[in-house]
């Protein structure tokens, strides 16, 4: 945010330099340049060269105007041309993964069905909080029973935007069962809706591979979470 603040005061340095500020506008980056040691630094440069521009005479600039190449509009038309391509691909790409997850998804609820055992519907949903973070990062997640298996609904702030996190679902055994993939964007909604098909009362944990690192948080079996739920009602 510092950043962006930055850049929208450093737009009014060089009227400033010149003295072309309002009473109103000069108060307030007056004010900003107090508390910005690199605002301040930027606008004091440029009050020099502020001060030399009078000095400037523009009869002694007899060279005529440089023109440009004949062949900068090519290059520029050519440039503009591959990036507009690349966003094309680009796009298609998106929209391809976008159907394959949407098959994977319903692949892995068709499976659920025909193979796993258990609905899953009469289980309560479960809150599960990730511990051992680094600072700043935060991730939990909410687990909800379905007839094809399980919903999760992940939570991730404080990471690097752009981070790609795969989560998946730990059986009773130890055996990994993908459940998604998202890519973390500062700023946006830091909420991600998941499916995975092994059945929320067989599953032990849920982890993140998020860049790097992985998380690990552990999941109640159905009875520990129905005890937990009764003590809570009993303690109200």
């Amino acid at each position: 945010m510092k950043a962006e603040s930055c850049r929208d005061w450093r737009l009014s340095l060089g009227a400033y330099a010149l003295g072309h500020l309002s009473v109103e506008e000069r108060a307030g980056l007056e004010a900003h340049l107090e508390g910005c040691p690199e605002c301040r630094s930027e606008a004091e440069s440029l009050k020099s060269l502020g001060r030399l521009l009078p000095l400037a005479d523009p009869a002694r600039f007899t060279h005529p105007t440089p023109k440009p190449a004949p062949e900068l509009g090519e290059r520029i038309a050519s440039t503009i041309g591959a990036e507009k391509r690349r966003e094309k691909r680009r796009r298609r790409w998106q929209i391809g993964f976008g159907f394959a997850g949407a098959a994977a998804a319903a692949t892995a609820a068709v499976l659920a069905v025909l193979v796993l055992p258990g609905g899953g519907a009469s289980e309560p949903s479960q809150n599960v909080a990730f511990a051992s973070l680094p600072p700043g990062v935060d991730i939990s997640a909410t687990l909800q029973p379905h007839a094809y298996g399980t919903e999760i609904h992940m939570y991730v702030t404080g990471m690097r935007s752009g981070t790609l996190c795969r989560v998946f679902l730990r059986g009773p055994h130890g055996e990994r069962v993908p459940a998604g993939t998202f890519r973390y964007r500062w700023g946006d909604d830091n909420e991600a809706v998941l499916s995975s098909a092994l059945d929320l009362s067989r599953t032990r944990a849920i982890g993140v591979h998020a860049g790097s690192k992985t998380f690990v948080a552990a999941v109640q079996s159905a009875g520990a979470a129905e005890t937990e739920n009764h003590n809570q009602e009993d303690a109200t």
